[in-house]
Formats: structure tokens, sequence, C-alpha cells
């Protein structure tokens, strides 16, 4: 365990934050200040945390409160000595007879050094400090005078950026520093020193972080630390209900076909709404699985219904038929240029919005006879590009490699007596590629390639078979689930569920395997005559 001194001039915040996070497991053997009523001593002892006070008093020199400083700490083991607003500078006497001190000063050094960084920011009108966690060195001459140039002079050991708004004073600016930089900063460091993580070369001037690295080969390639910058594109009317503030940011770096950077063609509509965005953004994400002409209807997320066919217009209607009730009000997205007659079928009901890569002059006549459609033109889709996908939490977030997967007939591992037709394995492509983008537990019925009918969002599977029978048999137009195919995004616990879909008339079913109790499974399937096929892998969607 790494057992820190702290030292402070005041209220030793950072060291505070420290002691509450104990990063890579570390903790204060003591705190000392020079001043006898500085707040840090009741915190620090309401944490049971040891304290010292070592006065500056004039009479002193800088070796004699160095000197008495050490005699003070003599008492208590530690590894690492910690500054926060310690207002001394300390030379040799002191560094040589201690572990690696450090400390953090308020901006991106070797900018702005000294007591006054936060107005010298200001004044020097930039848009971007920060805060620095430096190693303590030396900055006095042999007489024990401060040599200016020397202060905050330090091997760096990580920094963090801050944004300088427009408006700010001093006061905004040293909260924003403290809180959002240096209280990320300075347990970030201290954790990497409980790690051993850190060689400090104080000759050479240098600091070596093997833990800071833009790879680890433990997190498949996901950084160690993540710098996020984005713009506020537009403030929305409000977030997802309307007592909810919102706004939308962008990532100017993208090159993938986006929402958040499409055109919106008729400038006299309403602008995209919190909920607008992030549907279009589920449905767009869809049609980019397939390269033949397709076509989505997404509603809270969720596919209502998916198709591809010949031609952009057949697709969509397969896609409405799924579930047209369930598609009122919902966004429609195409992977092919809107012509005139796709644009006609998205008008005949209540749409949201439609995401397209393009339109043709007749399908914006058509589709600009209703005023609160919105018309996105997201230019070619293109590769996916963005590798990460990411879901915020309470105190951090979640950050995973986007479900790129995608399957082939060949990739299928057959379990049941009968083998699946190439119509069947046709429609299990189609259906499993569908299925990455509904909620789970999710279950997907599809005839050809189209959808017949979806269950999302179930905690139990079987549920979920229930609900996608029941939508394929009362919303469904013009087709239902006799003879389809099943996707289910994880395997069948139980058999219980390819019991319903028996029920349902589904005649084949691929799903991931790997439940114990798979040879149930496979032998409810082979009693109902049903093809099976198992992936391999999950495709769980919990957002």
């Amino acid at each position: 365990m790494t057992r820190i001194a702290g030292m402070a001039g005041n209220r030793g915040r950072n060291l505070l934050n420290i002691a509450d996070r104990e990063p890579g497991g570390a903790e204060f053997a003591v705190v000392l200040t020079t001043d006898p009523d500085a707040p840090v001593l009741e915190a620090a002892a309401e944490r049971d945390i040891p304290t010292e006070v070592v006065p500056l008093g004039d009479e002193l020199s800088r070796r004699e409160h160095e000197e008495a400083v050490l005699e003070a700490l003599s008492d208590y083991e530690f590894d690492l000595v910690c500054l926060d607003g310690y207002m001394r500078i300390l030379s040799n006497t002191f560094l040589d007879e201690v572990p690696t001190t450090l400390n953090v000063h308020p901006a991106l050094l070797p900018s702005f050094p000294g007591m006054d960084a936060w107005s010298d920011a200001l004044e020097a009108g930039v848009s971007v400090t920060g805060c620095t966690v430096h190693v303590v060195t030396d900055a006095t001459d042999e007489d024990g005078a401060v040599v200016e140039e020397k202060v905050d002079a330090g091997p760096i050991v990580t920094q963090e950026p801050i944004p300088v708004y427009e408006g700010d004073d001093e006061d905004t600016l040293k909260e924003r520093v403290l809180y959002e930089g240096e209280f990320r900063a300075y347990p970030r460091a201290v954790k990497w020193v409980a790690e051993s993580a850190v060689d400090i070369d104080l000759e050479a001037g240098e600091v070596t972080v093997d833990a800071d690295t833009p790879t680890a080969p433990d997190s498949a390639g996901l950084p160690t630390r993540r710098l996020v910058s984005d713009d506020r594109a537009d403030e929305l009317r409000y977030g997802e209900n309307p007592h909810q503030d919102a706004a939308v940011y962008a990532d100017y770096t993208c090159d993938e076909a986006s929402v958040v950077h499409a055109d919106q063609l008729n400038e006299g509509a309403k602008a995209l709404s919190y909920n607008n965005y992030n549907d279009a953004d589920g449905a767009l994400n869809l049609i980019k699985e397939f390269d033949e002409p397709a076509a989505a209807v997404i509603k809270h997320t969720n596919p209502a219904g998916c198709a591809t066919a010949d031609s952009l217009a057949d697709a969509y209607e397969k896609a409405l038929s799924t579930d047209p009730m369930s598609a009122f009000g919902g966004i429609v997205a195409l992977n092919r240029e809107c012509d005139a007659a796709t644009a006609e079928q998205i008008i005949d009901s209540f749409k949201e919005v439609v995401v397209a890569p393009g339109y043709t002059d007749a399908a914006l006549e058509v589709l600009f006879e209703k005023d609160n459609l919105r018309v996105l033109d997201v230019g070619e889709v293109g590769e996916r590009t963005e590798r990460f996908t990411e879901k915020p939490l309470v105190g951090g977030r979640l950050v995973q490699e986007r479900d790129l997967q995608s399957i082939s007939a060949a990739d299928l591992e057959i379990v049941t007596e009968r083998e699946p037709t190439d119509a069947e394995l046709e429609t299990m492509v189609f259906a499993w590629q569908t299925l990455k983008h509904v909620k789970s537990n999710g279950i997907c019925f599809a005839d050809g390639t189209e959808t017949v009918g979806i269950g999302m969002g179930q905690v139990s599977r079987v549920d979920a078979v229930r609900l996608a029978a029941m939508k394929a048999d009362e919303h469904a137009e013009g087709k239902d689930a006799e003879g389809a195919v099943m996707a289910s995004d994880a395997f069948f616990p139980f058999p219980d569920g390819i019991e319903a879909a028996a029920e349902a008339g589904i005649e084949a079913v691929i799903q991931p395997g790997g439940s114990v109790n798979d040879e149930d499974v496979i032998e409810a399937a082979d009693e109902h005559g049903m093809a099976m096929a198992f992936t391999g892998q999950r495709s769980f969607r919990h957002d």
C-alpha cells in the first residue's frame, strides 16, 4: 500500500479528494500544514488522518523551515509526498530526504507558471487551460533564493485540459479547473505511482508512465485515458421529456454518415428533438447493415419493421407492413436515394423524420407536402468508421467496441436433424443482422428478407417470442409467422421459447447457442421438425 504525506496551505481540497477516493489503494499517513487554523486539519481529523502543524515563522530560513518539516514527518512512514497549495517553494534540503514529491499546478505547464495562473490565462485570452501534476524539483539557488524560471518546472506526470468560456472570471475559472481538472488529474497521478506505473528520471527531467499508453493490450486497444472534446451544435427544445434541458454536440472529426451532421432539407420544418436524434441514429445504423436496397422504420430506437428488396419502394412497403400501427409517428431510414415512389408511401401515414443518402427532386416535392416531416440528407452512407460506442453512467461511462459483427451462411453451425433450406439460410442472416438493433431480450421473426414480427426489450426470452408472435399475428399486414425464421439475440435457456415459436408457425431458428440446456432445446426443435443454426456469438443490445 502506498502511504502519502500530504502538505497543504489552507483547505487542502485536492488532498481530501485523494483521501476519499484512495486511488490505487493509496492512503494518507499524515497531513501537514503551516497554518494552525487551516480547515484541512479538521477535515483530515474527521477522516482519522494524523495531522501536523509547522508554522512558517518569519525568523526561520528556508532550510530551517524544511528541517522542521522533516522533523515533524519523521515519525511517519510514507512513500509519496503530495503538495496542495503549500505556500512555500521547497529546496533540496527537503526534497533529497523524502520520496517523490508531487504538486498540482492550475495551468497547462509550461504555460502560466507561478501564483497567478488563472488570471494569466484569462489575460492571454486562451480558450483552453487546465492543470498539471508534476514532480517537484529544487527552484532555489545556493543561497536559498527562489529562481523564478525553475518554479513549477519539474517533469510533468499528467495534465487535464479545461475550457475557458466567454465571461469567465478568475473565480469561475478557478473552480472549474479544480473540480473538473485537478480532481481528475491528481488522483490519476497518485494511482499510477501506487501501481508502480511511473518511472521518474530527475537527471533527464523525464517521466515515463507505462499505464498511459494509446492502446492497452488487455483492453482490446481501448486507451487508458480519453479526452473528448465536442462542440455544441444546437440547443434542443427539451430532452426525452419536456422538463429536461438538452443539447446535441458534434464531433467534427467523424467521417461516417451521421444524423448529427445531416442536412435538414425542408428548412421551414421544426428542428429535430432529442428523441428524433436518438431514433434517427438507430434507424440509420440499422440500414447500414445491408448492401441491398433497405428500409427501416424505428420507434423508440427499436425497429417496427425492416426489409431489403430489389427496389427501395418494395423494401419500404415490406418494412412498414410488419407493424404499421407501431410505425405511426416513427422514423424512416433508407440506404438508397429516395425516389418519388418511396416518398409517396412514406407520406401515406404520419412519420416524424426520414433519413436517406439523397433524394430525387420528385421525391422532395412529395415529402415537402408534409410540413413537419423532417427530411435529412446524410450523404453517401459509405463505410462504418466509428469504432467505439459509449454510455454515460453516474460517475463515469462505459466504452465498448461497436458491434460490427456480420455473419454469412457459411459461419453457421447446423445443430438439428433437419438442415435449413437455402432460402431459410438467407433469412437467418437477414434476421440476425436486423436483430443486432433490437433491444434485448430481442426476438425477430422474418420471412425472406423482411421482418414479420419483432419482440423487443423483454426481461424473459419466452415473453419476447410471444410478443413477436403477437405482433406477427395481430399487427402485420399481408404476412404472418407461418413458415418464418426466428432469430434470438442470446441462447434459449429452456425449450419453452422453441415451443412458443412452434406454436406461432416458426420453422427455422438462428441463435447463439451455448446454454447448458442446448441439448434440450435442440431436441425440442427436432420434435417440431425445425432447422436450427448456432452463430456462436451473442447480439445483446441494452441501450
